[in-house]
């Protein structure tokens, strides 16, 4: 953890789940940022930039919002490091490098002090073979299967289905809902929220004579530590071997990983997208919004795809593509600009063609 709970609770900040009163200056030593303006502010609340309270923190990462923090009613304002105020501020200004990460880390400090809920409901049911960690919570109607290992601090929200032999890394939350099919790995610090189904059968089957037989998916998946994987999203398992997500991976809600495929580290995917089977995707790439992805490719790291790409082909490392079919951005984007010239070429043709005509 990036702060020891120790250390952060000597500044009471906060208390069960309510924001307490605190100083800029508190805020700042946690962020090992630098202040302008008064450091014995006082601050009970987080609020938009836009609709600043007195008492109230807020922040300005992104550039469209400049505007409103010469007049915000906020008490403080985290900005970057080098921000130059253009007129005159009447907020407090705190100082760093990256004020979106600031504000996450303060979030984190919250969460961290926020009380976890503990022990295990007489109406979840709990297979007498299952390895159950300290400090766990298991909620209603949880189900954990035979030899399934749940580690500690580990949380089970209600309606959790862990499956046999299944594993739950040290400080993992499974929201309600979610499905864990057996022998399926989720490694610490993970989150999962609702609705996510872990480790269903691949879509294999073999063809004969027109019809479809399923081919038995006998692999599982492996998801690493601090993944975060959104509601609905669904990975399956692998036919041999394991679907792999690996470390600090982020996927949004209604995403569709098949089978064997592998997703890099530290690589971040939008709603609505789908990757076919088979396919690795390299480290700390981003994928937009309803993208798809064919099976059986190797896209590099470092790669940006566009929102509604169609990828068929391999991507090599640090490319940014968009388009179906995904080509290159800068080729994508003249294609964008020939196609919205097609129909003014359509009529110049056509124009020709009468001349043509008329000149025989």
């Amino acid at each position: 953890m990036p702060y020891a709970y120790s250390s952060l609770k000597k500044h009471s900040i906060f208390a069960e789940n309510i924001l307490m009163t605190f100083t800029v200056s508190q805020i700042a030593e946690i962020l090992s940022a630098s202040i302008e303006g008064n450091p014995n502010a006082t601050i009970h609340t987080v609020c938009k930039i836009e609709e600043g309270v007195e008492g109230g923190l807020s922040f300005l990462a992104n550039l469209k919002y400049t505007d409103y923090v010469y007049d915000t009613k906020a008490s403080a304002v985290i900005v970057c490091a080098d921000f130059v105020p253009e007129k005159p501020v009447q907020t407090t200004l705190i100082r760093t490098k990256n004020p979106y990460l600031a504000l996450a880390k303060l979030l984190e400090v919250y969460q961290q002090m926020k009380p976890k809920k503990m022990g295990v409901s007489p109406q979840a049911c709990v297979a007498k073979s299952a390895i159950i960690g300290e400090n766990v919570y298991i909620g209603e109607f949880v189900s954990v299967g035979e030899h399934a290992k749940i580690e500690d601090n580990v949380q089970l929200y209600p309606h959790v289905c862990v499956g046999d032999g299944a594993k739950i890394g040290k400080n993992t939350v499974l929201y309600s809902g979610v499905k864990v099919y057996a022998e399926c790995e989720i490694g610490h610090n993970t989150v999962i929220h609702a609705g996510a189904v872990i480790g269903a059968d691949g879509f294999g089957f073999a063809q004969q004579d027109g019809n479809h037989f399923k081919v038995p998916q006998v692999g599982n998946v492996v998801i690493g530590n601090h993944v975060e994987i959104g509601a609905n999203t669904c990975i399956d398992r692998a036919t041999l071997g394991s679907t792999k997500i690996h470390d600090y991976v982020k996927l949004d809600n209604l995403i569709q990983i098949a089978h064997n495929c592998e997703i890099g580290e530290g690589s971040a995917f939008a709603s609505q997208v789908g990757v076919s089977g088979s396919t690795k995707i390299g480290k700390k790439c981003i994928v937009a919004g309803q993208v798809g992805v064919a099976g059986h490719l190797k896209i590099g790291d470092n790669v940006v795809i566009g929102a509604q790409s169609g990828v068929s082909n391999n991507i090599l490392d640090r490319k940014i593509v968009l388009g179906s079919p995904a080509v290159s951005a800068l080729e994508e984007k003249k294609l964008i600009i020939y196609r919205k010239k097609l129909p003014e070429l359509f009529n110049q043709v056509n124009e020709l063609k009468m001349q043509m005509k008329k000149s025989e």
